[in-house]
């Protein structure tokens, strides 16, 4: 019995000259299988490039080839961000602050907003071309803004999203009414089935509003996610203080160079070093965080108005949905 299962597994193995060339076919159950798309190939679609479309602070775009890697190095980005625009995966709507860019998936909407530049993943999508059109419509006429532009692109994606949203929640709302009212006046299989479909629907539609209504809702809470997102505001500073200050030692005498030659009868251990250290950040956190989250509060101000305004226009769309 043992050799009869031996044989019967060493036959089912896949004999190896059938992965020596990606193209050909093989049959399993009498169907045709195309061997092509192994492991290998979905690799290299994952690393291929791109079709992107690039708009600058001026309002000019333009149709560009990326691929992942050259992305991530530009936008210091990790590959699990890029997933989240990938097509060929399906994420909920998110919206991530980094570094260098702001990630945002919203809908069809998928991007990277940088401080002087947004990546928009190319498709055949309206909601792209609309997008596109009209950021750099308004790029183009509205130069005097107050806001910055990480800001005012981010505004058109939520704007869209949420426009396009409530649409279709009014789209289904004109459906299903007259559905309900027939399924009242007569039950019938046709009508039973037909109010079934549309509470799919009404589901699916739900759970994408709630979606986009936490996510604006969660960077309403958490201060640190919105000061992550100010993208103009971090270079600006990052530009007035270099990292070169970083290597001066403040000390109670004045400001003394990293570099000098330090007096051997000065000189103390690195654990006596690490001590001072540690109590000098214990006193200035007493007086400094009140000073902190003042100057963060200013920073995040436009952000946290903007996102509010969205909050409240998605939160009523959300409100209709679950009263239908």
């Amino acid at each position: 019995m043992d050799e009869t299962q031996g044989q019967h597994y060493s036959s089912s193995l896949p004999e190896p000259a059938l992965s020596q060339d990606s193209s050909e076919r093989s049959y399993f159950n009498g169907q045709q299988v195309n061997r092509g798309t192994g492991i290998s190939g979905l690799k290299k679609r994952g690393h291929g490039s791109r079709s992107w479309i690039k708009i600058g602070q001026d309002g000019d775009s333009k149709t560009v080839m990326l691929d992942k890697a050259t992305i991530m190095r530009h936008c210091s980005l990790p590959s699990r961000d890029l997933r989240l625009l990938d097509p060929m995966f399906i994420y909920p709507s998110t919206i991530l602050g980094r570094e260098k860019a702001i990630v945002v998936n919203l809908e069809q909407i998928r991007c990277i907003i940088t401080a002087d530049e947004v990546i928009l993943m190319n498709s055949l999508d309206g909601s792209v071309g609309q997008y596109r059109s009209e950021l750099c419509n308004r790029l183009q006429k509205e130069k005097a803004d107050d806001l910055p532009f990480e800001f005012r692109a981010l505004e058109l994606a939520l704007e869209l999203t949420c426009t396009s949203l409530d649409a279709q929640v009014k789209e289904l709302e004109m459906e299903i009414y007259p559905v309900l009212d027939e399924l009242a006046s007569s039950i019938s299989t046709l009508n039973l089935e037909r109010v079934r479909r549309f509470k799919g629907h009404l589901l699916a539609l739900t759970q994408r509003v709630q979606k986009v209504r936490d996510e604006i809702e969660h960077l309403m809470d958490d201060d640190g996610d919105m000061a992550e997102m100010c993208l103009t505001e971090k270079r600006r500073r990052s530009d007035a203080y270099p990292s070169n200050d970083y290597f001066q030692t403040r000390t109670s005498g004045g400001v003394i160079s990293k570099s000098a030659p330090a007096s051997p009868e000065r000189s103390i251990s690195g654990v006596q070093m690490l001590q001072r250290a540690f109590s000098s950040i214990a006193n200035s956190s007493k007086h400094g965080s009140s000073m902190g989250s003042s100057d963060i509060g200013e920073r995040i101000e436009p952000l946290e108005m903007l996102l509010e305004a969205y909050f409240i226009v998605i939160d009523n769309t959300l409100n209709t949905l679950l009263s239908v």
